[in-house]
């Protein structure tokens, strides 16, 4: 008789397997998207040109407004959108509590709001995105980073506040805010003097140097080719005088 055969516990990996797969499958999916910042980062002290992305995660509404709050703790001189077709675009400023020195003059107001708005049955439709393009400047140098503060509007009067700030090491919160990171200039970049302008010169003095070694040389050159002719010519000249004055002797 033949002792049974505990199938249960063969079944025991399988199960394992596919429960192992349902969690990958599970981490996998992809989180819900946000409205962003992109490039995600800019150079200190400079101009960028930034887009706020906007997917719409509603299956069955459009997203028809996008209010962005620019940060008045590191106030930015110059906030300039870039037209949307199909979007009015609204820019709000506010007076600062100490005014800021740009280019010579003193600034005592900033943008401290951006709202797009859709025309009349327009919108950001479900499964599609939006960029925003806005130039600022000039970026602050003491700090990190600059936390736009968003709002996205649905023409079913929802709300979604993008205005949960990011920390550093803690997991991303549920409706985190655009950010964009501030990192330092490059090397050289910018300034008079530095390592790659200093290179720069090299580089010029060096060219000069060699354009200068290759005019002698053409030069040289040059002068032998004449010298050449000349010695071809003279000699050229002594054979016909020989032949000459050897007829004359044969003719005597």
């Amino acid at each position: 008789m033949n002792a049974m055969r505990p199938r249960p516990l063969r079944r025991l990996p399988l199960l394992g397997g596919i429960a192992a797969g349902a969690v990958v499958l599970l981490s996998a999916a992809p989180a819900f998207a946000h409205v962003s910042v992109n490039p995600k980062e800019a150079e200190k002290g400079g101009y960028s040109v930034i887009n706020f992305k906007v997917p719409n995660e509603r299956p069955n509404a459009s997203t028809v407004k996008l209010e962005v709050t620019v940060p008045t703790d590191h106030p930015l001189a110059s906030v300039m959108p870039q037209p949307v077709p199909g979007w009015t675009v609204k820019v709000d400023k506010s007076k600062l509590d100490k005014p800021i020195k740009m280019h010579g003059e003193e600034i005592n107001e900033a943008v401290s709001k951006v709202t797009w708005t859709a025309d009349k049955n327009g919108g950001i439709e479900p499964g599609t995105f939006q960029q925003f393009p806005v130039s600022v400047g000039q970026l602050p140098e003491d700090a990190d980073r600059l936390v736009f503060k968003a709002l996205q509007t649905y023409d079913n009067k929802e709300v979604v506040r993008w205005i949960e700030e990011p920390k550093d090491g803690a997991p991303e919160p549920e409706n985190p805010a655009p950010v964009l990171n501030l990192v330092a200039p490059a090397d050289g970049a910018g300034h008079h003097g530095s390592g790659a302008s200093g290179r720069g010169h090299g580089d010029t003095a060096g060219d000069g140097e060699r354009k200068a070694s290759a005019g002698a040389g053409d030069s040289t050159d040059t002068t032998a080719r004449v010298l050449g002719i000349a010695g071809i010519v003279v000699g050229a000249a002594g054979v016909a005088f020989g032949v000459f004055a050897g007829r004359r002797r044969s003719a005597a």
